[in-house]
């Protein structure tokens, strides 16, 4: 499934937040959540992460090699995977709610083979700084 478009949402006090219906089937095997170094967090399906993580990891020179590890290291040590509920939410650790300033409302971004998951008012300041399409 190739995601896009932008959707609002809100997290409950537990920390739950639904997908949108439209991306539903996409995480019926459930999917991984990570931060982004832009301050969101990025939503994979496990297909797609496992293909992300693989495109990552084997670009390096060798497994033994101190930058290898280190790519390894940043990209997998703070991934969690996260399972649909029957409502179609998914509950994101506590930790990714802080790391990603999420509250009460989100913003969800379609991003080609994963989503972001934004606070809504560094979504903004995000839309702002990018160039615009002339």
């Amino acid at each position: 499934m190739y995601f896009f478009g932008t959707f609002e949402h809100s997290i409950d006090e537990r920390g739950r937040l639904a997908i949108p219906a439209r991306y539903r089937r996409a995480f019926v095997d459930g999917g991984v959540l990570r931060p982004s170094p832009d301050g969101a967090l990025e939503l994979y399906t496990q297909q797609s992460f496992d293909s992300e993580a693989t495109r990552r990891l084997e670009s390096g020179n060798g497994n033994r090699e101190r930058s290898s590890r280190r790519t390894r290291r940043s990209f997998l040590h703070d991934a969690y995977s996260v399972e649909l509920d029957k409502q179609g939410r998914i509950l994101i650790p506590q930790i990714l709610r802080e790391n990603g300033s999420l509250e009460n409302r989100c913003t969800l971004v379609g991003c080609g083979d994963y989503v972001e998951i934004w606070d809504p008012i560094l979504w903004e300041n995000e839309l702002t700084s990018m160039p615009q399409d002339e």
